[in-house]
């Protein structure tokens, strides 16, 4: 019995030696594997701190998917001073003060460090749109007076400021729009689309009097009367009295009247 209790222990006191011997493996593996990252945190961050790894001029900045505005004038837009380690360069905070321009509708800035760049990603907003505070009486090109701006399909109003005259890069929208923007800026939208999309081209938009907006068309006048739902039905409408002018002497026509989509009515002078 005395020989079997020794052997017995024995096997403990082996086995707690192994045990003991496997915490202090797995001991030395966890401060391997931490002074491990450790040391290639560090050599990321001695790495990148380099003065290889800085920005020194705007060349180093690039710019895409602009359209309207010119690189130059988009890096205008950026907060950095040169040089500047790529380390600091606060990606979130460049595309905030872009987009805070009313020329552009989103941005993306990303660094690259191979070579140490910033890619900068524009969306740029499309102007669809002249928007006019009042008529022009007797001209067809607005002036400088009551241009208010430029609308994109949103609404959002973009000052022709924005963009440079002698860059050549912006076309200025056939369409106008005529009033008070905060008249008509709640429907613009729907109103845009249904026009944009109507198959009588549509010049000019008056929404001077919000009892009765009127379009400019190649058929002449159209009153719509105040904006409303059915405004796809009056375009449809309008679109079948194409053979009007055929019919009517155009010079004798007033207006088309499409108040009421379902009795259309010429007004004669």
């Amino acid at each position: 019995m005395s020989s079997i209790g020794s052997v017995s222990r024995s096997k403990l006191t082996q086995r707690r030696k192994m045990l003991r011997t496997k915490r202090r493996i797995k001991m030395f593996q966890a401060i391997w594997r931490t002074l491990a990252v450790i040391g290639l945190a560090g050599g990321l961050v001695w790495a990148i701190t380099r003065p290889i790894w800085v920005l020194r001029e705007s060349n180093q900045v690039i710019i895409e998917g602009n359209q309207l505005l010119s690189k130059q004038a988009i890096k205008s837009f950026i907060p950095i001073s040169y040089p500047q380690s790529l380390l600091r360069i606060q990606p979130d905070a460049i595309a905030r003060a872009i987009e805070s321009q009313p020329t552009i509708a989103d941005v993306t800035v990303t660094r690259q460090l191979f070579p140490p760049e910033i890619i900068v990603q524009v969306k740029e907003r499309v102007p669809v749109a002249l928007a006019l505070t009042k008529f022009t009486q007797n001209s067809s090109t607005p002036t400088s007076k009551p241009l208010l701006g430029l609308l994109d399909a949103t609404g959002v109003l973009i000052p022709i400021q924005s963009y440079a005259p002698q860059d050549g890069r912006l076309k200025l929208p056939n369409l106008k729009i005529i009033g008070p923007l905060d008249q008509y800026r709640s429907y613009w939208p729907q109103l845009y689309q249904a026009v944009s999309r109507s198959p009588v081209k549509v010049s000019e938009i008056d929404c001077q009097d919000s009892a009765n907006i009127i379009l400019t068309t190649d058929l002449g006048l159209v009153h719509l009367g105040p904006y409303s739902s059915q405004l796809t039905t009056q375009l449809k409408v309008l679109d079948q009295m194409r053979r009007l002018p055929t019919q009517v002497n155009s010079s004798q026509i007033a207006y088309i009247d499409l108040k009421n989509p379902e009795n259309p009515s010429v007004q004669m002078k």
